[in-house]
């Protein structure tokens, strides 16, 4: 993912990204931090063009392909999003996996067990066809999320985006799907923006944004060991 001179505004308020440029390689995981208002998740916003950048030369480029370029359904096919409220459908836990219906049983199974759960959804009494009442009711929080990393998974993306999708769950469960997305993401591009700083303190570089602009950009480490650094004064804090 390259992005170059990237900066966004919602309608004609100011800008909240301001002339981004960096790159992540391939394969490569990137936690992305900073304050509230920072641009946290203005950038995923960027990313899935769910809000498009400004068109004055600045662009997103995904494998040597522009994003702008290309329809939205092409781009959003290949990114998978595990947002911070599990999105869950008032239908079966088949559907709830696969919405487009393109699995069979034995993958489906496969994944449940991923990520821990295929004895819960054995002891259904209709199992994968068991329906999911209304806002996943009938699942706790945590299980609510691991069946959305198990849709995520099925559908194997390049790049995957966490959107502080482990905030809202105990540190027990919050460590058990960090090594699980871990596991099994392990070829996937994994951008993590960070409620808690320690789900991204095993990144291969963090990201800090200051006011839509990047603040500094390293591995934990010698983010870490900055005297008066940005990440180090978070971490401190």
């Amino acid at each position: 993912i390259e992005l170059s001179h990237a900066s966004m505004r919602y309608r004609d308020g100011p800008l909240v990204l301001k002339d981004l440029s960096f790159k992540v390689k391939s394969g490569e995981k990137l936690g992305v931090c900073g304050r509230t208002g920072s641009g946290k998740s203005s950038l995923m916003i960027a990313l899935f063009r769910i809000s498009e950048i400004e068109q004055d030369g600045g662009k997103i480029v995904i494998d040597d392909v522009n994003t702008g370029e290309i329809g939205t359904q092409a781009l959003r096919l290949n990114l998978s999003i595990i947002p911070q409220e599990p999105v869950m459908f008032s239908n079966t836990v088949r559907y709830n996996l696969d919405p487009f219906n393109t699995k069979g049983d034995d993958e489906l199974w496969d994944v449940l067990k991923k990520v821990r759960l295929d004895e819960v959804i054995a002891g259904l009494p209709k199992g994968l066809d068991e329906v999911v009442s209304e806002g996943g009711e009938n699942f706790s929080q945590g299980q609510r999320q691991l069946l959305c990393i198990g849709r995520s998974l099925l559908r194997k993306p390049k790049i995957l985006v966490m959107d502080e999708a482990t905030a809202s769950i105990d540190n027990e469960t919050d460590a058990a799907i960090q090594e699980m997305i871990r596991e099994n993401f392990k070829d996937a591009t994994v951008l993590t923006i960070a409620h808690r700083l320690n789900t991204i303190m095993d990144s291969d570089r963090i990201l800090v944004l200051d006011d839509g602009r990047i603040a500094e950009m390293d591995t934990p480490s010698n983010l870490l060991s900055k005297e008066n650094g940005h990440f180090r004064a978070m971490v401190e804090r």
